[in-house]
């Protein structure tokens, strides 16, 4: 079973019909072998609902965070085919979200800065390498297609003698329509630790 996701997650997502789920996510279905097969981030992961797990597909599969296992099963039952607003927002914007994205829950941006510090061309050679579009925001930014419906903008400010270099994500507005505050910041989690 997945490290960190209660089996119920699992239960949950075999009670949905999957003809619906299909519908929202352009997932496939193995009905014999109870397993989904889902494009997240340009990887096939595979959620088998038989041994309760998530799991990448085929080479080059990329070592990710398990809270990434934990929006993926959230993506494929709660999420909906709505195509993206085009309005980005932080996680302070989301309803909620001021509430929520602090203490425990603080998005971890500086695992990045604590990685890329002063070197804005070692970022933007790894959000490239990450599938990464640019985008004119920050001193760099990139947009990443984690789904269709679900778009996130990491964007990063280099230092200077008064103030450390910052990292921070966003989100297009109608993620809150997709997911809850806890699965966002999953994702958030899994977004930081593949560039951090």
């Amino acid at each position: 079973m997945s490290e960190s996701i209660d089996k119920t997650n699992f239960l949950d997502l075999k009670s949905c019909d999957p003809e619906k789920v299909i519908s929202r996510t352009g997932c496939k279905f193995d009905k014999i072998k109870q397993q989904y097969f889902v494009n997240i981030w340009g990887h096939t992961y595979c959620v088998d609902l038989n041994k309760y797990e998530v799991r990448t597909e085929g080479t080059g599969s990329k070592d990710h965070h398990s809270y990434l296992d934990l929006f993926v099963l959230y993506y494929l039952m709660k999420s909906k085919n709505m195509l993206p607003s085009g309005v980005w927002v932080s996680e302070k914007d989301i309803s909620g979200g001021a509430a929520f994205f602090r203490g425990p829950h603080t998005i971890p941006t500086d695992m990045m800065t604590a990685r890329f510090g002063e070197d804005i061309d070692f970022f933007k050679k790894d959000c490239e390498k990450l599938e990464g579009t640019p985008i004119e925001m920050a001193d760099a930014a990139f947009l990443f297609k984690i789904t269709p419906t679900i778009p996130v903008a990491v964007l990063y400010w280099l230092g200077d003698e008064d103030f450390p270099s910052e990292a921070k994500l966003l989100f297009d507005k109608n993620i809150e329509q997709h997911l809850p505050l806890d699965i966002i910041y999953a994702l958030s989690v899994g977004v930081c630790h593949a560039l951090g």
